[in-house]
């Protein structure tokens, strides 16, 4: 499945810049793993030649925010701004408070650099098995589209009287109208682009009567402008019900910030494991590089093991290359782990035994028989 809807088209080039930005936990395992199979691919005789990805390595992470106080230096935007894409890990340690390294590194890169459509797509990869009976590879085959920009996670608000009885601490949701109608106008394109052509949209609105209420106004208005998808909607507490229990009557979905967010941790797991799953922050635009990462977190508690599922990497590596315009390499990428995972070379949360190392090689062996 390509992520390529955008507002213009890719400019295909003979050498694309990745800047690589392990991070935190497994971060740097896992990017290990993605740029070693990436130039595998370039390399392997059915794309030698086609291009070239030229990796820059940044230390981006909270080992330099403990020794500077910063995650990233001050010029940070503008050397994001001289590549094609980002490769990122994970950001979080147990040293450094969650908020703080959320918003100093991940968010600061996303919010600024208006990667505002979030793209998850979920699936059960061949050989893998959901928890739920009876649900097989082609029962749950979703896409999820969040508002990445906005919503609960604006970052509006703050606290008074601290640590004080009265207390007071306030989290604003902040809503916009172009912001709902260009992440909607990019979930229908999104839909329009699979066999399916359906899309659900998630809100609260029966209980969130301002801002919820206009996103659903909104995503209606830019329906009239898709009469070939079909759309329902969904409250966020009903859809997770959907989603356990039906979940071949899902394709596309689309959801707020925070919403979207949740639900597509519960979609990773119901796919099998949050190991698996990629993330596509995009700007449509395309006037500011996207970045792409697993959604599975930094994971210290097997950080350094050798354990850690590389396969949400590599996805997030093939969605990088649909987006670089680089679509039959990313299709070829995806052909190789899902031949490794039917294989059942597959990590422990996948219920299997091989270690990240093994799965990597596993797939570099297969890229070469493409």
């Amino acid at each position: 499945m390509s992520n390529g809807n955008a507002i213009s088209a890719p400019t295909l080039k003979s050498t694309y810049k990745i800047a690589s930005i392990p991070g935190d936990g497994i971060g740097p395992e896992v990017i290990s793993a993605g740029v070693e199979v990436l130039t595998a691919l370039t390399k392997c005789k059915k794309f030698e030649g086609q291009f070239e990805l030229d990796f820059t390595h940044l230390d981006w992470g909270t080992d330099r925010y403990l020794k500077t106080g910063k995650y990233t230096p001050e010029d940070y935007l503008q050397q994001l701004k001289e590549y094609d894409a980002i490769l990122f890990g994970s950001v979080g340690s147990p040293s450094v408070p969650d908020h703080i390294s959320l918003w100093g590194l991940r968010l600061a890169i996303c919010q600024p650099l208006q990667q505002y459509a979030n793209v998850r797509p979920t699936r059960i990869l061949p050989g893998t098995k959901s928890p739920l009976a009876n649900c097989q590879p082609g029962d749950l085959d979703w896409v999820i589209v969040r508002e990445n920009s906005e919503g609960e996670y604006a970052g509006q608000g703050g606290r008074s009287h601290i640590g004080e009885e009265h207390e007071v601490a306030t989290e604003l949701s902040i809503f916009t109208r172009t912001g709902v109608r260009r992440i909607a106008q990019f979930a229908f394109m999104v839909a329009q682009g699979r066999p399916r052509k359906m899309l659900t949209y998630v809100t609260k609105s029966n209980a969130q009567r301002n801002g919820m209420v206009m996103w659903d106004e909104v995503v209606r208005e830019v329906a009239k402008d898709f009469p070939d998808v079909t759309l329902d909607h969904m409250l966020v507490d009903a859809m997770t019900v959907r989603m356990v229990l039906n979940p071949r009557s899902l394709d596309t979905i689309l959801a707020t910030n925070l919403h979207a967010d949740i639900l597509s941790d519960l979609a990773a797991a119901l796919a099998g494991s949050i190991g698996i799953a990629p993330t596509a922050n995009l700007d449509p635009s395309r006037k500011n590089p996207s970045m792409f990462e697993p959604i599975h977190g930094s994971a210290f508690d097997i950080t350094g093991l050798g354990v850690a599922n590389p396969v949400g990497t590599l996805w997030s590596c093939s969605e990088m290359l649909h987006w670089l315009g680089e679509s039959e390499a990313a299709v070829g990428l995806m052909v190789a782990v899902e031949k490794v995972c039917e294989a059942g070379i597959m990590t422990k949360d996948l219920g299997g035994s091989a270690g990240t190392k093994e799965v990597t090689q596993a797939v570099i062996e297969e890229l070469g028989k493409l």
